[in-house]
């Protein structure tokens, strides 16, 4: 059995949030906060920086612990065929750019097109929101996250 680690970062500047654009025949354009898998005896924090830099090009730094997410998938054919990301566990940080310079992203995400700031009021406002941000439990309680003082557990999604 193998559960996945994943870091996630919430990085607000000026009103507007870091997002990677990913795209994919089937969904399209999605959005999702820049993050991804923790190696093996790397800390969280070690973590989110080093997948903020190799994503979008800035250095940050977590501020706090913001949320946790756990996404299991039920599908037997999808448990099989993509065993490691079947059972993921997010942990999401509130971060903050350290330098303002960027520099090249060095290993996007296979679906990520590029990262951009959106205005937070365009992010998950509603159905036809400007930026549905992926996964949905994330998206759908971005504002709760944010205005948060302690860390907002978003509960189990099984996936199918």
């Amino acid at each position: 059995m193998s559960i996945r680690s994943t870091v996630k970062a919430i990085i607000i500047k000026d009103n507007k949030m870091l997002v990677n654009r990913c795209h994919d025949k089937q969904t399209g354009d999605y959005f999702t906060l820049p993050g991804g898998g923790q190696h093996q005896y790397e800390t969280l924090h070690e973590a989110v920086t080093r997948e903020c830099l190799e994503e979008t090009g800035y250095t940050v730094t977590p501020v706090r612990f913001a949320a946790l997410y756990e996404a299991i998938t039920t599908n037997e054919d999808a448990r099989k065929n993509d065993a490691e990301h079947s059972h993921k566990i997010y942990h999401v940080f509130v971060c903050e750019v350290l330098d303002k310079k960027k520099v090249e992203p060095s290993e996007k995400d296979s679906m990520q097109v590029d990262s951009m700031w959106v205005d937070i009021d365009k992010i998950n406002t509603n159905i036809v929101s400007d930026v549905r941000l992926f996964p949905t439990a994330i998206g759908d309680n971005i504002i709760k996250i944010l205005e948060g003082v302690s860390p907002v557990f978003l509960g189990t999604s099984y996936l199918a």
